[in-house]
């Protein structure tokens, strides 16, 4: 049984070495699975605990695990996906095999993708949220497509909460958290900076 698990992590560190492929037709941006996979965690849990309805833990591990499968098939961007057929549900299954919590992870990855439930809905939507928070991103650097496609992204999104977060991320620039525009400490330095 532990040989099994040390075998499932060396696979899931595979996820830090899987490239997200759609940047490469954006042109510009990179970022693994696993950090997309980190962030729509993050995200996941703010949309349930904003939604009394859904289990929280659940989102969690919905959107913690819901490319795991990629591991094995890589990770197929919306034109990859017109002309490749990927056995994900296979590949899951095979990737889970021999594991005392393999099925609950199955049924995981399962559920994410039928999207038939609450949860399955907000962590597709924290799946896109987190795209459309990387779409933004490069367009405040100045990729005009990003802007094109935050727009197809932003209308794949379910709940009123997420579109709802959606609207003030498109309204926010990416740089907002650390970069305080209206203050001198960028002049003056900690030490003789005034908030203004």
């Amino acid at each position: 049984m532990m040989k099994n698990i040390a075998n499932f992590l060396f696979e899931v560190g595979m996820l830090k070495k899987t490239p997200r492929t759609g940047y490469q037709f954006l042109g510009s941006g990179d970022e693994s699975v696993a950090a997309h996979s980190f962030r729509t965690a993050v995200i996941g849990y703010v949309l349930a605990t904003a939604d009394p309805a859904a289990d929280t833990q659940k989102v969690v591990l919905m959107c913690l695990f819901h490319d795991l499968p990629e591991a094995r098939t890589g990770d197929h961007n919306y034109v990859n996906k017109r002309y490749v057929q990927v056995s994900e549900d296979k590949a899951a299954s095979d990737l889970v095999k021999g594991l005392g919590f393999g099925d609950e992870l199955l049924q995981l990855v399962r559920e994410f993708n039928e999207a038939q439930t609450i949860e399955a809905r907000l962590s597709k939507d924290a799946d896109q949220l987190d795209l459309i928070l990387e779409l933004k991103g490069q367009k405040d650097l100045g990729n005009p497509y990003a802007g094109e496609w935050l727009s197809y992204a932003v209308k794949r999104l379910m709940s009123a909460g997420a579109k709802q977060l959606a609207g003030e991320i498109l309204e926010t620039d990416s740089t907002d958290w650390w970069f305080e525009k209206r203050t001198d400490w960028w002049v003056n330095g900690p030490e003789n900076h005034s908030d203004t």
